[in-house]
């Protein structure tokens, strides 16, 4: 009932503020409104360089990103791998990321920065147009789907600031925006087919046109590959529908559902010293993990006038993913089919509302916006595990389901989020941008857990009594942040932005069956703030650049250690690990220098870019012995990527360089792997990439040598699934693709 109250409550605070603000813009006197003159069309000749990079606005689709760290990249103008998705091209202009390089076929996307855990994007809120696509953006935020790039007409992430408009995420913002239908004509067809390394083949099918009011966009998906190590196969198929109807120039209805399923075969992981022996042998040939997802999304756009528009978006996700396999700690132990897998089964069901105003005003004779928002989250998460088949095949059917199930929980969540920013103006070149965030966050847990959990166990075996333990924890807070801009110049912004952040305890970190794994049952959420300070290029035509600072806080920061249960067994405790303090330098810059030197030529171009971080991270204060002063997890201090790419009319050729320096997978600071190989140091490696391009009238033919010197190397120690241990990067491969048009 306090729930209900609440959110009525909140709702009707953001009626009235709409309607107030519309009423308010109608009561404005002449000479303080905002006047709208419609302007002749204006042809521009002089082609903007296709840098395939840039920054969000001040105000852009119902956000404000004045005063905010923010990246726009356009898959469309790269020279890059996106068959697969290549994470380290498409994301090379990006300062400061750390991605995981263990998914070949470029299914999933794990990305982190500034010392956040990469692991499926979880420490982002991800989005697809607008609306969530994780698992479970409060309690379980990790993506087992990624939008194909090829379908990507943008990827946009705002930083640490970001948790204001979206959510209790550190990392920021990653949204990725589709296509939108062709305008000028009723149906347009592209095909782009791929063939590359280890039999990989990607099949993309997309179609679109505008009829009357009705527009549509929708693309098909399928690919598949057997892997560069043994026992990673997988197929994969995704696919997309949007259509939308124009009711007039004010109001747009649109409703988008998309469909993903794959199932791959896991190789697992390996110790150090299988690593460096042969780096593409896999000793588990009986794990598998099976994904269903499906989203769907209702968006209605409304512009009552120039200065006020409304948005609603509905929107749901019903999905699955499964996973079977022997995982046992000793990572070399060899697998000879006797013993029962593990098998985990997680289903979503979540469903969710979020409106947003946006009002322009006139503040003092400045022009002001202010934007205010409602959202309402309803997850409900089925999580079980237990004893799977003997089998080698990708049977997700458990063994027992009355006797060999070690927990079996629901964790339905709420949550009521209202939040409002405003851009006021000072003079035409300064604006202050406060913003505040109001959380209602209720995540419970209900269901069981067994009383023993073995690391051996026949099939007769008796689990013992279950544990029921209902849980659950509700909290309401407010955080709040400040942003400013300068803009000395025309081509020149100066920004800064200070936000409190908040992360609440996934379901993931209220539960888990291992017998090498404890959770702290006094495990608390993550607070803390980030502070981003920059100076960034703004329109320009032939070079382009963003140096920044910043300084994160992150308290009750969660992860985990290595200690010793009462039989001196090496146990991995999950728990607060203290405060972390990470601080850093991101700089990017890119230049067309022929175009800079002679800008009447069109035809050539030679663009050479730098991405560099460097970064300083520490726990200044954890109750765990022998933590304080050592280096924060998954932050290498060196984070380079730089490129060169050249082009004469419609071919592009381009080369890029990436290095990382070493990073502690754990924050113990372990160097050297143990048996299970979860912590150790992930080496520093340096990677190099080609690729090409040539369009010619309706085709279009790429290509792409990816880790051009054959370098072994890995980017992750994983703790469990798809491992537990070393998940080795893909060596030198090669693809092709062919794009027709029509």
């Amino acid at each position: 009932m306090m729930r209900l109250k609440v959110f009525s409550l909140l709702c009707c605070c953001f009626i009235s503020t709409a309607i107030f603000a519309q009423d308010t813009s109608k009561t404005n006197k002449p000479d303080t409104a905002v006047k709208v003159k419609k302007l002749k069309e204006v042809v521009i000749k002089n082609k903007k360089t296709d840098f395939g990079f840039s920054h969000l606005k001040g105000v852009e689709n119902f956000g404000i990103y004045e005063g905010k760290k923010s990246e726009v990249i356009i898959p469309d103008q790269l020279v890059a791998n996106l068959a697969t998705n290549n994470a380290r091209q498409i994301y090379s202009r990006v300062a400061g990321l750390n991605i995981w390089e263990s998914d070949g076929g470029g299914i999933q996307l794990s990305i982190g920065g500034r010392g956040l855990d990469p692991n499926r994007t979880s420490n982002f809120n991800t989005r697809q147009n607008g609306y969530d696509i994780s698992a479970d953006a409060l309690g379980y935020p990790e993506s087992y789907y990624t939008t194909p790039t090829e379908a990507l007409e943008q990827i946009q992430i705002v930083r640490g600031a970001a948790s204001l408009q979206y959510g209790t995420q550190f990392g920021g913002l990653l949204n990725f925006v589709m296509k939108k239908p062709v305008k000028d004509k009723p149906f347009e067809l592209t095909v782009r087919q791929s063939a590359g390394s280890y039999n990989f083949y990607n099949s993309f099918t997309s179609a679109s046109g505008t009829v009357g009011k009705v527009s549509y966009y929708t693309f098909f998906q399928y690919k598949n590959g057997d892997g560069f190590r043994g026992n990673s196969d997988f197929n994969s198929y995704t696919g997309y529908a949007n259509v939308n109807y124009q009711f007039n120039e004010k109001s747009k209805l649109g409703l988008d559902f998309t469909h993903m399923n794959y199932l791959a075969h896991q190789p697992g992981g390996l110790t150090d010293d299988m690593f460096a022996e042969d780096p593409t042998q896999s000793n588990r040939e009986r794990n598998w993990f099976k994904v269903n997802w499906n989203l769907f999304a209702l968006h209605f756009d409304h512009k009552f006038n120039a200065n006020n528009e409304f948005n609603l978006r509905l929107f749901g996700l019903s999905a699955s993913r499964y996973t079977v396999g022997f995982r046992p700690n000793r990572v070399a132990t060899a697998d000879d089919g006797s013993e029962p897998r593990d098998l985990i089964k997680g289903d979503f069901e979540n469903w969710g509302a979020e409106g947003r105003y946006i009002k322009r005003y006139n503040l003092f004779n400045k022009p002001s916006v202010l934007l205010v928002g409602v959202r309402y989250y309803h997850g409900l998460n089925h999580s079980i595990q237990g004893y799977g088949s003997l089998g080698k095949d990708a049977n997700f059917n458990f063994l027992d389901p009355d006797k060999l199930i070690l927990n079996d929980y629901r964790f339905p969540n709420r949550n009521v989020s209202v939040f409002a920013e405003h851009i006021l103006r000072l003079n035409e070149k300064f604006s202050i941008v406060p913003g505040v965030r109001f959380e209602y966050i209720n995540t419970k847990a209900n269901g069981f857990y067994a009383a023993k959990i073995p690391s051996n166990i026949p099939t007769d075996i008796d689990l013992g009594a279950r544990t029921y333990e209902p849980r659950s924890n509700q909290r309401q807070f407010v955080i709040a942040g400040l942003g400013l801009s300068y803009q000395p110049t025309e081509s020149t912004n100066v920004y800064a932005n200070l936000s409190q952040n908040y992360r609440s305890i996934t379901f993931s970190d209220m539960r888990i069956a291992n017998p090498s794994a404890e959770i702290d049952p006094n495990l608390q959420d993550e607070k803390g703030f980030s502070f981003d300070v920059g100076i960034r290029s703004q329109q320009t035509k032939f070079y382009s650049y963003d140096v920044s600072a910043f300084y994160l806080n992150y308290n009750n920061r969660i992860g985990e250690v290595q200690t010793y249960d009462a039989s001196e067994r090496i146990i991995r405790l999950r728990t607060n690990i203290g405060q972390a303090v990470i601080i850093g330098v991101e700089s990017y810059a890119e230049a067309d220098f022929l175009r800079l030197l002679k800008p009447e030529s069109e035809d050539w171009s030679a663009v050479l870019f730098t991405n560099t971080a460097l970064i300083k991270s520490e726990y200044k204060r954890s109750d765990i012995t022998a933590i304080k002063g050592n280096e924060v997890e998954f932050v290498p201090r060196l984070n380079f990527k730089g490129g060169l790419r050249l082009g004469y009319k419609n071919l592009k050729g381009s080369f890029q360089f990436t290095h990382l320096s070493d990073q502690y997978s754990d924050a113990t600071n372990a160097t050297k792997g143990d048996a299970s190989a979860v912590v150790g140091l992930v080496p520093a490696y340096t990677i190099m990439d080609v690729s090409m391009s040539y369009e010619y009238k309706r085709y279009k033919l790429e290509g792409s040598v990816n880790n051009l010197a054959n370098a072994y190397y890995f980017t992750r120690r994983a703790t469990g699934y798809p491992g537990p241990g070393i998940l080795p990067s893909d060596n030198r491969t090669f693809y092709l693709t062919l794009q027709v048009k029509l």
